[in-house]
């Protein structure tokens, strides 16, 4: 590894790199299958300074000896990992929600991906805000259109067509591997910046609002998922803070309330 050149011209040592800290970024394993592969990401959490895991509906049991096996000097994330029922669960306080998928095609995929290190920088610039979770999906399957949809970005590693899946473990190092790089790129701390309200708080105001969108119509028939999926793509990517997600909470309310009233008004002359 090679450090970047400073105004003099001189290549720092590797020692003199800022330090990574990355404490506030979680790996969201959904529904993992075989314990030596989370395992083996622990493993690599801990060679890039991560400890913050989370299993959502895992098969594997974190205990198993194949998964400790490869957890060797990482023993301590795997025992630390949380075990949560679904991914609202795992994300429920972050900032920012980044997803992965070996596919980029159709509706749920095209928005919002690209390669880890165009998607990678977003993370750290949301670290000032809270947690921020890279989530993994399934061996067999990865993420689903629905988690998809739940997520700000989507990272596609890009790789041979005839073999575009990862080995799980090795997703995460990759992706890990690629923020660690961003982060010593950026020769400091991520800037400061508005504070976006968590990803619960967000999810409340998207039904909210979705609830309200249907009773007016906007979201009807065949097409009302696409739409609502488009909309939460352009909110989400506008990372709105706690007060604008009131502001929309109190959008989706009045609607409600004039479907409710509205024709009782007439409107005043001037």
């Amino acid at each position: 590894m090679t450090g970047q050149e400073d105004n003099s011209g001189r290549v720092p040592e590797p020692s003199r790199l800022p330090p990574v800290t990355l404490s506030g970024v979680r790996v969201v394993l959904v529904r993992p299958k075989i314990a030596a592969n989370v395992g083996a990401a622990a493993r690599v959490m801990r060679n890039f300074g991560l400890s913050d895991l989370a299993l959502v509906a895992p098969e594997a049991d974190k205990d198993d000896p194949r998964g400790r096996l490869l957890a060797t000097h990482a023993e301590d994330v795997l025992e630390g990992a949380r075990v949560v029922p679904d991914l609202d669960a795992a994300v429920a306080d972050c900032a920012l929600v980044v997803g992965t998928s070996a596919r980029t095609g159709g509706l749920f995929r095209r928005q919002s991906a690209g390669p880890p290190e165009a998607i990678l920088p977003q993370v750290l610039a949301a670290l000032a805000g809270g947690p921020v979770a890279v989530v993994f999906g399934p061996e067999s399957s990865g993420l689903s259109n629905e988690q998809v949809a739940r997520c700000h970005y989507l990272i596609h590693i890009p790789t041979d067509d005839a073999h575009p899946a990862l080995n799980l473990a090795q997703a995460v190092g990759i992706c890990l591997y690629e923020l660690c790089s961003a982060w010593r790129l950026r020769a400091g701390p991520p800037l400061s910046g508005p504070v976006p309200a968590d990803f619960a708080a967000q999810e409340h105001m998207f039904t909210r609002l979705r609830t309200a969108l249907e009773e007016i119509h906007f979201l009807y028939g065949d097409k009302a998922d696409a739409l609502m999926h488009a909309l939460r793509h352009l909110i989400g990517r506008a990372r709105p803070t706690e007060m604008e997600v009131k502001l929309l909470l109190g959008l989706a309310r009045q609607i409600r309330w004039y479907v409710r009233h509205g024709d009782s008004f007439t409107e005043e002359g001037p």
